[in-house]
């Protein structure tokens, strides 16, 4: 069953997704079905789609919500584990991660708020291992003031993510900007309506590809 029909059919907790959601998860989830990964959701609200995300991926799979609401522990069963703290306090993202390893995929559909987002991204981004994703999710809140977004406002992930595009082809920049961790661990960034998929690094190491040949 594909995530679409699993929502459309969907008896169990309740789940809020845009409808042009699910084709970018599948796009870029579908590969981890059937695998020992760790799914990390921030944000749970009703719990609907941890509940989702643990009949798509799979019984070897670990889901794991958090979010600031306690009621959101309603949510946990024997598939589905939820925490209860900030996604912007570094200690509670360490002590998730101490007890149920580092995520192989980050769905951010928490508070929403560019302080937060970014302050989550900075992170847990770099602590992702290879062939990892995160996704960040209902980024029309980056244009919103009250989110602390606005149209080109410096402080909000779109505007971060402008700049990371860049970071992504430092190698090419001809000195004009450094190498950095982004540059060397990230394999692909794809933008979608209110959506940022970041791919870490799926090679040994993209410096090392060679140029006009062939990837075998």
């Amino acid at each position: 069953m594909n995530l679409w029909a699993d929502f459309l059919t969907n008896d169990d907790l309740l789940m809020h997704k845009w409808t042009h959601y699910f084709p970018i998860y599948e796009r870029h989830i579908e590969r981890f079905r059937n695998r020992d990964v760790t799914l990390l959701e921030i944000g749970v609200s009703h719990g609907g789609s941890l509940r989702m995300w643990s009949r798509f991926l799979g019984p070897y799979a670990k889901i794991v919500g958090i979010d600031i609401n306690e009621t959101c522990k309603l949510a946990e069963n024997s598939e589905v584990n939820v925490r209860i703290g900030s996604q912007a306090d570094p200690a509670f993202l360490d002590s998730v991660i101490a007890e149920f390893g580092v995520p192989d995929i980050v769905i951010d559909d928490g508070s929403h708020m560019m302080e937060h987002v970014n302050a989550t991204f900075d992170h847990l981004y770099h602590k992702l291992p290879k062939n990892s994703v995160y996704l960040v999710e209902d980024l029309h809140t980056a244009y919103w003031e009250e989110y602390g977004g606005g149209l080109r406002h410096p402080g909000s992930f779109i505007e971060k993510s402008k700049h990371l595009i860049d970071s992504l082809n430092a190698d090419h920049a001809r000195g004009q900007l450094q190498p950095d961790e982004f540059t060397r661990h990230t394999s692909g960034m794809h933008f979608y309506d209110s959506v940022i998929v970041f791919e870490k690094q799926t090679l040994a190491s993209k410096r090392d590809m060679p140029i006009g040949k062939p990837l075998v």
